[in-house]
């Protein structure tokens, strides 16, 4: 069974950083392309950034949302089956539910506030 446990969400001002962590289980990570997904309060699920599976511990192609592109970091490693979110400069538009998502499956999510 697939699991996808996220954390390190919490309240951060704007320009602040936090990093999301995603504990993967039931598959094999190293081979599989992840990805971030986020909801904000009222809209639906956006595209935040996907990774493919790449080589070792370093993890491969990377891609962004234009809203996200500079700011967000993706990464993986596959050592310890965990998928990153490295969030900096982070904006009031940026507060949402961030999930980790393997195909069709995501994880519980993880809050993410911005707030002055």
């Amino acid at each position: 069974e697939v699991q996808l446990v996220e954390s390190g969400g919490g309240l951060v001002q704007p320009g602040g950083s936090l990093r999301l962590s995603c504990a993967a289980s039931g598959f094999i990570f190293s081979i599989s392309a992840m990805s971030w997904v986020r909801q904000a309060p009222g809209k639906g699920l956006e595209s935040v950034s996907t990774i493919t599976p790449g080589g070792g511990t370093g993890g491969g192609t990377t891609t962004y949302a234009a809203s996200v592109k500079g700011r967000f970091t993706i990464s993986r490693d596959n050592a310890k089956n965990t998928l990153y979110l490295q969030m900096n400069s982070l904006k009031l538009d940026d507060t949402a539910v961030y999930y980790c998502v393997k195909g069709q499956t995501r994880g519980q999510g993880t809050q993410v506030t911005v707030s002055s």
